[in-house]
């Protein structure tokens, strides 16, 4: 797997990275957690080392997800993460900025 450089402070990841968005939310229910957990860890021995996610996906059920997944890769990884967004009760999310 290439590997790509971000900014100045050396930090590096596969230049292909896996989006988790559709394991949880936005593209119909989600997906069996077993499954998605499975698919990240194979994701993670096929050189992936940059994982995407954000506490709007379930609200904090996909980073949940990613979290677990990736815990035995810990320090092999790097997850990113958006923030900053508030779950309305009615299920719509708003800017909490």
């Amino acid at each position: 797997m290439e590997k790509r450089k971000l900014g100045s402070s050396g930090l590096e990841v596969s230049a292909i990275g896996l989006g988790c968005m559709g394991m949880s939310f936005g593209y119909g229910p989600p997906q069996d957690k077993t499954q998605m957990i499975a698919l990240i860890r194979a994701a993670v021995e096929k050189g992936v080392t940059f994982f995407d996610t954000a506490e709007v996906y379930g609200p904090f059920i996909n980073e949940e997800l990613v979290g677990d997944a990736l815990a035995p890769f810990r320090s092999e990884v790097q997850i990113a993460t958006k923030f900053g967004w508030k779950a309305a009760a009615d299920g719509k999310h708003n800017c909490a900025y």
